[in-house]
């Protein structure tokens, strides 16, 4: 284990500690950045190559899919090899992809640099919590958490804003010009300044398990993907999905009864990360499906420009960017049941009454409550994730993140092709077999905020599972 860990005092984490901590949250940032960067400029891209909405939309879906598609190789990828390795070989093929993107003369060139940014993206966030909760002890981690929360809940929400602005003023490509140069800033910090944390072990590569789960989780993801039209009758959403879940399933069977593993399903025989990724599971459905809702309203029912409706949502991106510090202390002084179940009312609060927008509403109203809805979000995303890694030995932090990033990226997609289609059937229905309307939307969106509402409400009542204290020393006893 490296000597950071060693050189922390009563008074807090060392300098070198904190040096390495603000490296892995500006390589975090920049890959949780991209996620929704090419949302607003899509349109931009459709014109310049001449293609239609269905292939644009590969640009954020691919991105996710690579993604969601590594997060299980990364178990495997941290203990294989040390942090510097890992982490400076990421930064430079995220970087690769970037310039190669930035300088696509076509489409296909084009994907392939967000694939290949993708690649190196989706080891980021996994690494991240493997490394801080090797580096820091248990009286800090909230608190380092709740700082790496600036990158896992202010970038993505920061993407739509930043992307507006610069498609409307200046060239789509900048979007890609624009991270370069932090890219290579990161670059030089981590190899000057980042240490090698925890053990390296020189495993076996699992190629079948490696095979299993990119087929499994990818067939899910394009699946989920797919039934964002709303059309779960149609072959490429229920066949995608059906695909999945019964290579999945064998890729589960096959890591439960080989030697040789990818992830060790051993850390679902811990209680406590079972019950924080429960409350996970349930929130991401709601928020990620809930967040594309007001875009929408803005746009289809106000008939807002996209940049206006990244602007609305700003005040609550910086509002996250505030509390996440803050909310890790609070985790690291109070625990995560009540801290838990405080964020999600007051997130509740905001869902339902975004769920009251009318025609009328202003864009202050609009703010305010995405806000409040921002402010509960900030306060239970962080500390929930810490739970859930407090929960395990260290020796399992790897597959602990490998599982629980992955569920979680799960539970986004399916809540969001969920929500959309709720919204949808609801916006048909209301119009009664005719055109939908403004209006028929309005309804639509209205009736998804109430059952996100719902679904914050049940992740709200399962906080009742976690222990008072919300803290977990030396998890030694598997059922603890």
């Amino acid at each position: 284990m490296a000597t950071e860990i060693d050189e922390q005092s009563s008074t807090g984490p060392s300098r070198a500690s904190r040096q390495i901590l603000g490296i892995l949250m500006l390589g975090t940032f920049i890959g949780f950045l991209n996620q929704t960067l090419m949302n607003t400029a899509l349109p931009s891209i459709m014109a310049d190559f001449h293609i239609t909405a269905a292939l644009g939309q590969w640009l954020t879906n691919g991105y996710m899919l690579v993604n969601g598609v590594m997060v299980p190789l990364t178990a495997f990828l941290i203990q294989r090899f040390t942090t510097r390795q890992l982490y400076l070989s990421d930064l430079t093929i995220f970087g690769v992809g970037t310039l190669i993107a930035g300088l696509a003369p076509n489409y296909p060139i084009l994907i392939t640099g967000r694939m290949i940014q993708a690649m190196g993206g989706g080891i980021f966030g996994p690494l991240m919590n493997v490394v801080i909760m090797n580096l820091f002890t248990v009286e800090h981690r909230g608190r380092a958490m709740g700082i790496i929360g600036l990158a896992l809940n202010f970038a993505p929400t920061l993407g739509p804003t930043v992307s507006g602005w610069i498609v409307t003023y200046t060239n789509w490509r900048n979007l890609f010009f624009m991270v370069a140069p932090l890219i290579l800033l990161d670059l030089i910090f981590a190899f000057f300044k980042l240490n090698n944390i925890g053990e390296q072990k020189f495993l076996k590569f699992d190629f079948l398990g490696v095979v299993l789960s990119s087929l499994g989780l990818g067939s899910l993801l394009v699946g989920f993907s797919n039934a964002g039209t709303g059309n779960w009758g149609a072959f490429d959403v229920w066949g995608y999905v059906l695909i999945g879940l019964l290579i999945t399933a064998a890729f589960v069977y096959q890591q439960t009864h080989a030697k040789l593993r990818l992830v060790n399903f051993g850390v679902l025989k811990y209680r406590r990360f079972n019950v924080a990724v429960l409350i996970n599971v349930v929130l991401m459905i709601a928020l990620y499906g809930g967040a594309i809702l007001l875009p929408l309203y803005m746009q289809v029912v106000m008939g807002r420009s996209a940049f206006e409706s990244g602007l609305v949502l700003l005040p609550g991106s910086l509002i996250t960017a505030l509390l996440s510090p803050v909310s890790g202390a609070l985790y690291d002084k109070y625990g995560a049941r009540n801290l838990t179940l405080v964020g999600l009312i007051i997130n509740a609060v905001g869902t339902i009454m975004l769920g009251l927008l009318n025609f009328h509403s202003s864009l202050l109203y609009i703010m305010l409550w995405q806000v409040i809805r921002q402010v509960g979000l900030v306060i239970v995303t962080m500390p929930i994730q810490t739970e859930a890694f407090s929960a395990l030995p260290l020796h399992l932090i790897a597959d602990g993140s490998a599982m629980f990033t992955t569920i979680r990226q799960l539970a986004a997609s399916f809540g969001t092709a969920v929500l959309v289609t709720i919204m949808s059937l609801v916006s048909t229905n209301v119009a009664h077999g005719g055109a939908v309307t403004a209006n028929h939307q309005l309804v639509g969106i209205q009736v998804t905020y109430f059952v996100a509402t719902v679904l914050v409400l049940i992740a709200a009542g399962l906080t009742r599972l976690l222990k008072v204290d919300g803290h977990y020393h030396a998890p030694d006893d598997k059922f603890a």
